[in-house]
Parts: structure tokens; sequence; C-alpha cells
């Protein structure tokens, strides 16, 4: 994998997701769970929720990026709250 670049924060946040996937896969068997509608007037279920919280996270780490610069943890706790506000209401 030298061609790649690895970092330990690339390789966290790629564990991160694979994480994210397994335990809601798990989530999925266990738990089955019927769609409902939020304020988006969607049915979701919990893998829709959080495809639009990691594809939204994604675009405020690049706005803070352009917008900010530095302080990328301070971005981690928006998105915290972004991901907290999506899986409540959406």
């Amino acid at each position: 994998m030298d061609w790649m670049a690895w970092t330990w924060p690339t390789a966290t946040f790629f564990a991160v997701i694979a994480t994210l996937l397994i335990v809601f896969t798990v989530l999925a068997i266990r738990f089955p769970e019927t769609p409902r509608v939020g304020i988006l007037r969607i049915e979701t279920t919990r893998g829709d929720r959080l495809f639009i919280t990691l594809l939204g996270s994604a675009f405020i780490n690049l706005a803070w990026l352009g917008v900010v610069g530095a302080g990328q943890p301070y971005a981690l706790v928006v998105c915290l709250i972004y991901a907290a506000a999506v899986f409540r209401w959406v």
C-alpha cells in the first residue's frame, strides 16, 4: 500500500466508516426498521440517514477548510451536531 501514502488519520477515517457500515448492518438484521418520514418529507431508514450524514459532513468539512482553514477538530463538533440533528429529525 505504499502507493496510497496512508497516514494514521486516513486509516482511522476508513476504519470508522467500515465500523459504521458493519454496525448498521447488524442493527438492520437484529432490529428491522420501517421507514419513517421526517422534515424532508421522504421515507428514510437508518442507512439513508447515515448516508445523508456522511455526505453532509463531507461538505461541512470542505466548507470549513475553505472558510476557516485550520481548526478542523471544531468542524468535527459541527458534524456531530449535524449528525444528531439528521438522525433525530430526518
